[in-house]
């Protein structure tokens, strides 16, 4: 059983840890919890859905329930996703920073959730949607470990991105730039980094991880226009757990957030799975308020 829970957290923690990176970026470069991420990641899953639709039906990828339209559509839903990040920056947030406080933002991204929300369901309806409608099959790991062909699809794609988000922020000079200005943006100013430039990545390159994360989750689990908002206490989770402003914390964050939440099930049951990221959350503030990566960068 206990091999089990790991192969099934592990899964989940990844999808957590992508939209956790998003999160934490946010947070440490403009200093407020953007309640609207989660609506990034359920707005990521229905533009798949779209453009998967518009692509048309195509065979499996070997024993995976679908094939490369859905690969295309997530790539395509990372951009798109992306673009609304930016835009809703552009139109909201931006405008708020300038002369509101952080609680202001705050708000105003619970507003934005709200919104984002309610125009999916007005479209798609409160019903879930499904990317295909076969059968996934399971495969056979280890003792007492089995996975369906898609979950390990989800997980070597989310440990690819993963990997190259992290290579992004250690061995380029965006990624030192993001760094930077999450540290001291009037230093890096003076050095000739644009803040403003910077912001506008972090939204794309948030909205786009989010994206990610809703087209996995709506993969091994399904589409519903309230996927974002239950993400989205997980994802806080696992950004204050891994430490804000930390990507390598972000996605450890997320895998013990997604193994805490595996584990809770056959020992609490189901109906208390919510709630263990919760406590996770509380115990780390607690014990480590900096979180485990704190104050050592991203």
């Amino acid at each position: 059983m206990i091999a089990q829970i790991l192969v099934d957290g592990i899964t989940s923690g990844a999808m957590i840890g992508l939209g956790a990176i998003g999160l934490t970026l946010t947070y440490g470069l403009l200093r407020f919890a953007n309640f609207a991420h989660g609506e990034f990641a359920t707005w990521g899953a229905y533009l798949a859905l779209l453009v998967a639709g518009a692509i048309g039906p195509a065979d499996p990828l070997g024993p995976l329930t679908f094939g490369w339209p859905l690969l295309a559509a997530l790539a395509a839903s990372m951009v798109l996703t992306a673009l609304l990040a930016a835009a809703l920056d552009g139109v909201l947030f931006r405008r708020l920073r300038r002369h509101g406080s952080a609680i202001t933002l705050v708000i105003a991204s619970f507003g934005a959730s709200l919104a984002l929300r309610s125009a999916l369901e007005f479209g798609f309806g409160p019903q879930p949607w499904y990317y295909t409608r076969d059968i996934a099959m399971t495969v056979r790991l280890g003792p007492g470990m089995r996975a369906t062909w898609d979950q390990l699809a989800v997980l070597g794609l989310a440990i690819v991105l993963m990997l190259a988000m992290h290579l992004l922020m250690t061995r380029t000079p965006l990624g030192r730039a993001m760094r930077a200005v999450s540290e001291n943006p009037d230093l890096a100013r003076l050095a000739g980094i644009d803040p403003a430039r910077i912001v506008r990545v972090t939204w794309l390159l948030g909205g786009a991880l989010a994206a990610s994360a809703g087209v996995f989750l709506g993969v091994t689990v399904q589409l519903r226009p309230s996927m974002g908002f239950e993400l989205l206490l997980p994802l806080f989770a696992a950004a204050i757990l891994g430490g804000i402003g930390s990507v390598p914390g972000a996605m450890l964050g997320g895998l013990i957030i997604g193994i805490a939440e595996a584990a809770s099930v056959p020992l609490a049951g189901a109906q208390y799975r919510a709630a263990v990221a919760f406590v996770v959350m509380l115990a780390m503030l607690l014990v480590r308020p900096s979180g485990l990566f704190g104050g050592r960068g991203g």
